[in-house]
């Protein structure tokens, strides 16, 4: 980082950490369901109950025939099919239940600032920083792609932020930068 950056930041309260290295892929959290992504529940023999493709509402809830609205979000597939085989062994003899997440949209970040598609970025694949820059179309014209940021919320309340120097980056001088992103982290992009 320049010297001028980190003063900049300083002054403003924020300095950019390093970034974060990559987790290892054994430790990676297990997948949990979110409000609004997409389910297919299979129930084995029993396609009257079956569905191929039921939203998570924003509630975390899903609806299923017989049993009503199940609690969804915050499951894993394993948890929510423990969840509906209990309740639809009241009505179905040793129900074999199957729950594959079709779409995961709840997972994704925000690029904001100069980019040509300012918003939303799914995360289905791992997705580094240039990655969700180019979803959101690239760099827009007035962009400032030398003081990039990713701002990630912690446990805690508190805000991370990271720096990342497109120039730098594609010059081999910041090699590592270009970091895994997570759910919910802010890809600003300045002009």
């Amino acid at each position: 980082l320049g010297l001028g950056l980190v003063l900049a930041l300083a002054a403003c309260g924020r300095t950019p950490l390093p970034p974060p290295p990559d987790p290892d892929p054994a430790s990676r959290d297990v997948y949990r369901i979110g409000a609004s992504d997409v389910l297919a529940v299979s129930v084995w023999k029993n396609p009257e109950v079956s569905l191929q493709q039921v939203p998570v509402r924003p509630d975390g809830k899903i609806s299923v025939p017989l049993v009503g609205d199940v609690q969804a979000a915050g499951s894993t597939t394993d948890e929510l099919k423990a969840k509906l085989t209990e309740a639809l062994s009241e009505y179905i003899t040793a129900p074999d239940v199957t729950v594959v997440v079709v779409q995961m949209n709840s997972l994704r970040v925000s690029v904001i600032g100069e980019v040509t598609r300012p918003g939303p970025v799914p995360l289905a694949v791992d997705t580094r920083v240039l990655d969700a820059i180019s979803a959101a179309g690239g760099f827009s014209v007035f962009a400032d792609r030398s003081r990039v940021r990713v701002l990630r919320q912690q446990p805690d309340g508190s805000v991370q932020e990271y720096h990342f120097d497109y120039d730098d980056y594609v010059s081999g001088d910041a090699v590592g930068t270009n970091f895994l992103l997570r759910a919910g982290d802010s890809v600003v992009v300045p002009d």
